[in-house]
């Protein structure tokens, strides 16, 4: 096994100017996260020491596996020493080498100290717990495992919403107005007859007055209509507009007509002004002319409706406009019912349509135009096409303080509309941006996206019909519209708008008096913009509680059109995009895609980070963007980027090329035109350098997934690879440290399968990458487990034929061994073995039978793949089970089914024979029957139906000594010859106890409870094993389909559509989560400061007082405390894990750890426990699991779940599997009935180590210090007691050995607090203080009278069955086969023997007396409090005694 660094955390984007600020105030939430005391200073426990890994606090990028604390240590802040902090001072001195089975010692040790001196701190650590340095950097970090997303999620992304549409804020059905009716119906110098005017009475007619010119009607007409005409082209100068002025009833239809028929299925734009005919009728008829101008003709909208069709766009200035809009639905309605009555009759039938129709009143139905002669006579239309005009106009009319402009100045602004650095254009900008604001802020997202985003000319229309309502109603008439608004015209922005005007207009005598000749004048520009990215700077600074859309987001797209502030807005904008997919749909949906599309043809070099920002965001919520990147070679901008020599003006630039690599990916995936026009040798070499940027794995993990998308069904792009080593490079990223990036390498290599011409070479490639990354399937990663299984799936199809021949020569192995085990009677005791017939090359057996597939990499992926068909993880299992069971049934419909299906038949039955004449640990499960499913070759005897659930080796860990060979030949290598060679299991030389010494009885190298009965209470229930999270079973009733679907590339997406800009949310002040944390910190500080005291009254005072007593159902094997929560796990004899409130007795959770028939739970642990802690279990088969959770019945599921010790056979007998966890370094030791210590490292979830054992021994015990975290000591199973520095290199790495105890270890460990005692005990009895600077024990204590005449310790009489030592206190317990429970001070003195009580129920006595035949089965000292807890063998009882003395602290923690 390869050694790996552990992995540097993720970098944090760090391009904002305003970072620093950011941090500040980040740094200081934090801040206020820590007590005032620290945990780590009072308690020192789990110390950290990470030599590669090192925290990483930034404002941008959250750490979902690391809390950062920061407190003022006092000056004596260390309870467990007692001592004051004198300064920084040097490292402890390295171990000293002693004589080992390697090597003598090189230096002389120091003498052994007196044990009548003072006590001192064990192990010179006394100088390192007084360094100010070490105190401040315990206090200061601390980590969290096994919570990053891919442990919450599994690797699987989140299910959306199928009706959910990414691309829904695209215009699909966009429309525009492509042609305008301009009808003037005026009639200059006759007014109408319902109409009474005032004298004086508004004149202008498009800022024209007609009434000087009285006898040029005509002209005046003409210029009236050239003008209206004017003011329509400056909102939209692509549409053909055409003038109408006082036209006849034919005319109206002719003109109608032709619009619609050359206008097709466009919009059109129906103008009416009525000042000269009379007001519509109620019935919403509109008048016209007739040809001599005699008479006024009613136009009815049913008519108008015929011709002009829809969609159209109805502008109606007239007084009573109102019954226009009441009357208009009406008559639509009538059309449909006509037309689906005509379809009726005629299927084929085209009709026009009539529904998709907007329109736009300037009054109500019994409401008159103002007559106001200080406005024009067409204020609506004034307010829809010249709104800048009438909006000073209006300002300077309602403006109650004297001012220096009259209304002919108005028109003196210098400048044009379009020219947003002018004065006028920049009023023009304010204005769209201040009326796009309130229709966001107001209307409904659906009616905002028709009206504002779908066609220039409504979008127009509509922004000045804001204004035309705020007006109008100011002079008594109140706008209607259809779809119709909410009202506008007293919202807050208005006030804006007016500031603005009034800015505007207080300088303008100085700018005429500059335009007459005066002194020059320079125009100050508005701050509205500046103030507006302020306020949406606020609102970012909130976190958008409730998700709430920000009302500023309109401006800021104005914003972007400006070179001033776009630096600045695009930041703003980017900030608001990390808050999650939500905002980014907000953004586009107000329309930012065409603006950030643009930008990509900007050189600007500041813009370059933040466009790269920006558009990661936007493709991690819409991956449809592709064709718009291709457009003007857009995806050039990042294929730049993601080069090396390209530089960005940002520090974290690897971050940033990553975001490049994302953009890229996604615009190749599934997208051949973007794979085509990106193929080139340089994007795939430059990807294979970003491999080795060790500083930012996300650069690797996206690098990878970019050559992934790059040649995903691409061989061109494949051999290009091929030429490159690409498929070479990925491969040995099969041992990155980071998780996600070992499974995009596989992702890569998965899609490199599949070049259409298979050709030997392309076979060679294919067989080269398989067996390379085979040593994948160890790996402690599901994650990854599962992404190798879809590359094994994808493999297993192509070559489809050759896995028929292995899987058939399987089944003929398989049934061979069955049969040759029923013929020996399946164990011989006198050798303790299973054995095989073998078949020697030319022998008969050998010319009947010869396996093709000897050495092949499609025979090892197979064994592989039965391998993890029963991996302990359900989800890999599931995914294995699917390929076996596609393999057996293709080869029961192959030519060799007919060979096949007698086979599956025969294997069924003598399995199930093995299994009943079998006990379960050696129990044989065939491994041919798939599922069940298939009919029977006819002719053949039907198979017993297996269970719909189960698949190969069914579901159970019930392995066979051929499967334990093939676990071993793949773990440790060999010769596919070896595998099918002559197989045995030997029980006793799994755990030997090492070279017989003369005169030693055999028993003392057996476990303390090698003969215990087993338990059998009268009701067990099997409990449910918990699940991962979305967990989704495989309905075995359908039928398998090959390759599997990755889903690694969605959940690697997600990444870029969560907040990277801010912290998590339990680490946001105010937050729910963040409360709790804090409530929890503030708890444990409570128990630390409670408990710190009460060591000296715990070695001085009796440990008799009970408690607790409850009845856990079952034998307890394991206890564990957590540390701060009322919690006691305890596991039993088989594979249930109970959690009990010991405080109130009351049990919270029981589930079952899942373990396979013939092996049981031998560790369980807390991780995690300063926050929310996970449960750790080991199990006698190798298998570590870890559960969240773990105290809700509900709640509770499994987070992780691998096979630490992979060529390990389970057994309930024996060391089985032993472990300990390093919380400071997220290390996990493992060993056991193997000759190796893996070190598993929590944060890369990969074996980084394999200290080799130095012993045929079994390893019974593991502990290490809490100092460094680089020291481990291990007890054996011959009473041997070894000492590692994983420091060193692995030919020094064992410092000291100690054989001062002759039997197997039961227990060794070293304190986390207190004077960090290392206690061991031996089955004999004999407990031992230790001082790794020492080659003899410090103190030998008799802790378990041995029975006369009992050989030195027997399975009855005095064997101590478990030894418990106190984190903090100077006290041990040993359990004793005479069912008591001895508790001493670790100076010797006896403290209490305690006797747990057994129901009548149990011992056939009286109720609550003790039963002193049987052993103690387990012990556990609570970590800070002075509490022990123990159980019998052959009971579940469970007793909790605590130290006397200590009532009242007990009661104060309760509190």
């Amino acid at each position: 096994m390869l050694a790996l660094a552990q992995p540097t955390p993720r970098l944090a984007n760090e391009y904002y100017p305003d970072n620093e600020n950011v941090r500040q105030y980040f740094s200081a939430q934090i801040r206020q996260l820590s007590p005032e005391r620290s945990l780590r200073a009072v308690r020192a426990q789990s110390p950290v020491r990470r030599s590669s890994v090192q925290p990483i606090l930034k404002p941008i990028r959250r750490s979902a596996s690391t809390v950062t604390r920061k407190s003022t240590l006092s000056a004596a802040s260390d309870d467990d020493t007692g001592s004051t902090i004198k300064g920084d001072t040097a490292k402890p001195p390295a171990l000293l080498r002693s004589n080992t089975d390697v090597a003598r010692r090189r230096q002389p040790l120091p003498e052994r100290p007196d044990p009548t001196e003072e006590w001192e701190m064990r192990h010179g650590y006394d100088e390192q717990y007084n360094s100010t340095k070490y105190l401040e950097h315990l206090s200061s970090t601390f980590f969290m495992y096994y919570t990053d997303k891919r442990h919450e999620t599994g690797g699987k992304p989140r299910q959306h919403d199928p009706n959910y549409n990414p691309s829904e804020w695209r215009m699909r059905d966009r429309l525009k107005t492509v042609s305008a009716a301009l009808i003037m119906c005026l009639n200059i110098g006759v007014d109408p007859p319902d109409v009474v005017k005032t004298n004086p009475t508004a004149k202008l007619e498009c800022w024209i007055d007609p009434t000087p010119i009285i006898g040029t009607n005509s002209k005046t007409m003409e210029q009236i209509g050239k003008k209206l005409q004017e003011q329509y082209e400056g909102l939209s100068i692509r549409v053909r507009y055409k003038q109408y002025l006082d036209p006849s009833v034919e005319e109206t239809q002719k003109f109608c007509k032709s619009l619609r028929r050359n206008a097709k299925d466009e919009r059109i734009l129906f103008h009416y002004n009525g000042h000269g005919v009379p007001m519509p009728t109620p019935s919403g008829e509109i008048w016209v002319f007739n040809r001599n101008y005699t008479q006024y003709i009613p136009v009815s909208l049913y008519d108008l409706q015929i011709w002009l069709g829809a969609p159209s766009l109805y502008v109606f200035d007239c007084s009573n406009a109102g019954n226009i809009i009441a009357n208009f639905d009406r008559f639509v309605e009538k059309h449909e019912e006509e037309d689906a009555e005509a379809k009726k009759k005629d299927p084929n039938l085209q009709l026009p349509t009539h529904g998709d129709n907007i329109q736009l009143a300037a009054c109500g139905k019994t409401e008159s135009l103002p007559t106001d002669p200080s406005l024009p006579a067409d204020l609506f239309t004034c307010c829809l096409t010249t709104p800048i005009d009438i909006s000073l106009r209006f300002f300077l009319l309602n403006n109650p303080l004297p001012c220096e402009v009259s209304l002919k100045d108005v028109s003196r602004i210098p400048g044009r509309l379009a020219e947003r650095r002018s004065p006028l254009g920049e009023l023009n900008w304010i204005f769209t941006a201040i009326t796009d604001t309130i229709a966001w802020n107001l209307l409904p997202r659906a009616v905002f996206k028709k009206l504002f985003r779908q066609d220039l000319m409504v979008a127009a229309l509509f922004r000045n019909f804001l204004l035309s309502e705020r007006i109008m109603r100011a002079n008594g008439c109140h706008p209607m519209s259809v779809p119709s608004l909410p009202e506008t015209h007293n919202h807050p922005l208005w006030l804006a708008w007016d500031l603005t005007i009034e800015m505007v207009l207080a300088q303008l005598p100085a700018m005429i008096a500059a335009e007459d000749g005066g002194p020059s004048y320079e125009y100050v520009h508005s701050e509205f913009f500046t103030d507006q990215l302020t306020a949406f700077e606020v609102y970012l600074a909130q976190g958008a509680p409730n998700q709430e859309a920000p009302s500023q987001l309109p401006i800021v797209l104005q914003v972007l059109l400006s070179q001033v502030h776009r630096l600045r807005a695009l930041i703003l904008l980017s900030r608001f995009l990390d808050m999650g997919a939500w905002a980014v749909n907000l953004a586009l949906t107000i329309g930012i895609f065409p603006y950030v599309l643009k930008l990509l043809q900007s050189a600007a070099f500041e813009l370059k980070p933040v466009m790269i920002f920006i558009w990661a965001r936007i493709l991690a919520v819409d991956g449809a963007c592709q064709a718009d990147l291709i457009k003007d070679n857009g995806y050039q901008y990042f294929l730049t980027m993601l080069n090396p020599s390209a530089q960005l003006p940002v520090p974290n630039q690897s971050e940033h090329r990553a975001m490049s690599a994302f953009i890229i990916a996604m615009f190749c995936r599934g997208f051949n035109q973007g794979q085509t026009v990106c193929l080139s040798p340089e994007l795939i070499e430059t990807c294979i350098g970003h491999f080795q940027d060790a500083e930012n794995p996300l650069l690797r993990q996206w690098s990878c997934l970019c050559i992934s998308m790059l040649w995903a069904d691409f061989p061109e792009a494949k051999w290009v690879g091929i030429r490159s080593q690409a498929h070479q490079k990925l491969c040995e990223m099969a041992i990155d440290p980071v998780p996600e990036v070992r499974a995009a390498a596989l992702h890569a290599l998965n899609n490199f399968l599949g070049i259409p011409d298979l050709t030997a070479q392309v076979a060679h490639y294919e067989e080269c990458v398989a067996s390379t990354i085979m040593i994948m399937t160890n790996d402690g990663n599901s994650m990854v487990r599962r992404e190798l299984l879809v590359f094994f799936s994808t493999f297993v199809k192509r070559y489809q034929n050759r896995f028929l021949v292995v899987a058939f020569e399987q089944l003929i192995e398989e049934k061979e061994f069955l049969l040759d085990t029923a013929a020996e009677n399946n164990w011989n005791p006198q050798h303790g073995s299973l054995s095989r017939r073998s078949s020697k090359p030319g022998s008969d057996d050998d010319a009947e039978f010869q396996r093709v597939s000897n050495g092949s990499v499609q025979g090892t992926m197979w064994m592989h793949l039965l391998i993890l068909s029963i991996d302990p993880h359900p989800e890999v299992a599931q995914d294995a089970k699917i390929i076996v069971d596609y393999i057996h049934e293709a080869l029961l419909a192959s030519p060799l089914g007919s060979r096949a299906q007698p086979l599956m038949n025969d294997v069924v039955r003598l399995s199930r024979r093995a299994a009943v004449s079998n006990p379960p640990a050696t129990s044989r499960q065939p491994s041919a029957a798939p599922n069940g499913r298939r009919t029977p070759v006819a002719g053949s005897p039907a198979p017993p139906a297996l269970p719909k659930n189960e698949s190969y080796l069914s579901a159970g860990m019930r392995r066979t000594a051929s499967m334990a060979a093939a676990m071993k030949r793949l773990t440790f290598g060999g010769s596919a010859e070896d595998a099918q060679a002559p197989q045995t299991i030997q029980v006793t030389q799994h755990y030997p106890g090492g070279p017989k010494r003369s005169r030693i009885p055999e028993e003392w190298s057996r476990p303390p409870d090698i003969h215990d009965p087993e338990s059998k209470p009268k009701v067990y229930i099997k409990a449910k094993s918990p699940k991962p999270k979305g967990f989704q079973k495989y309905d075995p009733s359908s039928t398998p389909a090959l390759p599997l679907k990755s889903g690694f590339f969605d959940w690697s997406i997600e990444y870029f559509g969560e907040p990277q800009m801010r912290p998590n949310e339990p680490d946001e002040p105010g937050s729910d989560d963040y409360n709790k944390k804090l409530w929890r910190r503030s708890r444990n500080e409570k128990v630390l400061n409670c408990t710190q005291p009460l060591k000296g009254v715990a070695g001085t005072s009796r440990w008799d007082e009970p408690v607790g007593y409850f009845n856990n159902g079952s034998q307890p094997t394991k206890m564990c405390f957590h540390q701060f929560e009322d919690h006691l796990a305890i596991a039993d004899d088989r594979d249930s894990i109970c959690i009990w409130d010991w405080t109130n007795h009351t049990r919270l959770c029981r589930f079952s750890n899942g373990n396979p028939p013939g092996s049981r739970i031998n560790e369980a642990r807390f991780i995690n426990e300063d926050d929310s802690a996970l449960l750790l279990t080991g199990s006698s088969d190798g298998i570590v699991k870890i559960f969240r959770n773990y105290e809700s019945d509900k709640s509770i599921e499994l987070v992780s779940a691998f096979r630490a010790l992979t060529d390990h056979v389970p057994s309930t007998k024996n060391a089985g599997l032993v472990l300990d966890w390093q919380q400071g370094q997220g290390k996990l030791l493992v060993a056991g009935d193997v000759k190796a210590i893996r070190v598993w490292n929590a944060a890369t979830e990969i074996c980084t180590n394999n200290i080799t054992a130095r012993s045929n021994s079994p390893i019974t015990s593991l502990t290490h210090d809490a100092v460094e975290g680089s020291t481990l000591i291990a007890g054996y199973g011959d009473g041997a007691i070894r000492v590692f520095d994983q420091r060193l290199k692995p030919s020094t790495e064992m410092v000291r050995v100690w054989r001062k105890h002759n039997q197997w270890i039961t227990n060794v460990h070293m304190q986390r607090g207190g004077f960090r005692e290392l206690v061991s005990g031996c089955r004999d009895g004999e407990v031992k203080l230790w001082d790794l600077r020492w080659k003899d024990e410090v103190r030998t204590i008799r802790a378990v009278e041995t029975e006369a005449g009992g050989g030195g310790g027997g399975p009855r009489g005095g064997v101590m069955r478990g030894l418990s030592v106190h984190e903090h206190a100077p006290v041990f317990a040993a359990g004793s086969s005479s069912h008591t429970l001895n508790v001493f001070h670790t100076n010797g003195t006896p403290l209490s023997v305690l006797s747990p009580t057994i129901p009548s129920t149990y011992t056939g006595t009286h109720f609550l007396q003790s039963h002193r035949n049987t052993p103690m089965a387990s012990s556990a000292f609570h970590p800070h409090r002075m509490v022990v807890a123990g159980g019998g063998v052959g009971s579940g009882w469970i007793n909790v005694w605590r130290c006397k003395g200590v009532e009242g602290v007990e009661e104060k923690i309760q509190s």
